[in-house]
């Protein structure tokens, strides 16, 4: 009796634990089909973020990207190009290899949450991305941070802003 009772037991563990797997298995398949559909959008996964990470504006839009078999044309009004020093801040969105595109902002109107701006700070030109917009006593003013640091840049003020970065090419 205690044999049967003992089987039985181990009979019912044994199908729980392919329920988990078979649940888990049809959850997989149903990730993978919604991920099929069909669709001219890339969409990144969101499953191991843990911060709210503002995306920098779209300063470049479709209109203005021109597609050719030999080559694409940006056309962007006052661009110029950047390169990067090998700080790390901004790993692993761009590092020494990348080139940038940016422009000069002509208003702090058009500088958003998100946005990675170029600003100079005793003699030396940082590169960081826009965390948090306010006003003081003193008008506008934005924090930045490097994607790779733990600690903010303070208040960076307007007439300290060079450019906006409005495209990374690797």
């Amino acid at each position: 009796m205690a044999q049967e009772q003992f089987q039985k037991s181990r009979d019912f563990k044994i199908a729980k634990i392919a329920l988990a797997f078979a649940l888990i298995a049809i959850g997989f398949f149903i990730a993978c089909l919604f991920n099929a559909l069909p669709s001219n959008l890339e969409h990144p996964s969101s499953l191991f973020t843990s911060n709210q990470v503002h995306a920098p504006s779209d300063f470049i839009k479709e209109d203005n990207i021109l597609v050719y078999n030999d080559r694409i044309v940006i056309n962007v009004d006052n661009a110029s190009l950047s390169k990067y020093a090998s700080s790390g801040s901004m790993l692993p969105l761009f590092d020494t290899g990348a080139n940038g595109i940016r422009i000069k902002p002509n208003s702090p109107d058009e500088i958003k949450l998100g946005d990675i701006i170029s600003y100079e700070r005793n003699s030396e030109l940082i590169v960081h991305r826009v965390i948090e917009i306010g006003t003081d006593e003193q008008g506008i003013y934005f924090i930045t941070k490097g994607d790779n640091n733990a600690l903010s840049d303070g208040k960076v003020r307007f007439d300290e802003i060079k450019y906006i970065t409005i495209g990374i090419l690797y």
